[in-house]
């Protein structure tokens, strides 16, 4: 059983998982968007082959921690996903974390990373340890 994390961007969809004890948090990849429905029967696929039992969805709140039609989306994605999958689905604020996947990749390399899919993938994990260090210090889920 294990928790995944996804990173919904205009082009591709980075997906991270973690065991249920959210002890390792590893990005899976990233998946080339087409169309919601067949955006959501490949995410159904990874989550079934990991054996995800619950799903958090970065949410991209504008800085002022308003939600614009990026959030709107991720909300509506999340709530076609629940309804694909019957996974408990949970929006968590994802504000700068594609800039810190680029951060992690630059220390990692010594360079700027230039695979978009690695950096979508590395920003769900980011979304997905957020998430665990959220739940863990008693904050809301």
């Amino acid at each position: 059983m294990a928790i995944a994390a996804l990173d919904l961007g205009k082009r591709r969809i980075g997906i991270a998982i973690a065991d249920d004890a959210g002890l390792a948090v590893h990005p899976i990849g990233a998946l080339e968007r087409r169309s919601v429905v067949r955006d959501l029967e490949a995410i159904r696929a990874r989550l079934v082959e990991f054996e995800v039992t619950r799903v958090v969805v970065g949410l991209p709140l504008n800085m002022d921690g308003s939600a614009g039609p990026a959030a709107r989306a991720a909300t509506a994605f999340a709530h076609r996903l629940h309804e694909a999958s019957g996974l408990p689905v949970e929006l968590f604020d994802e504000r700068l974390t594609s800039f810190e996947a680029e951060e992690r990749l630059k220390e990692l390399s010594g360079r700027r990373a230039r695979d978009k899919g690695t950096i979508d993938a590395v920003a769900a994990s980011v979304i997905l340890e957020g998430w665990l260090n959220n739940r863990q210090a008693g904050g809301l889920a």
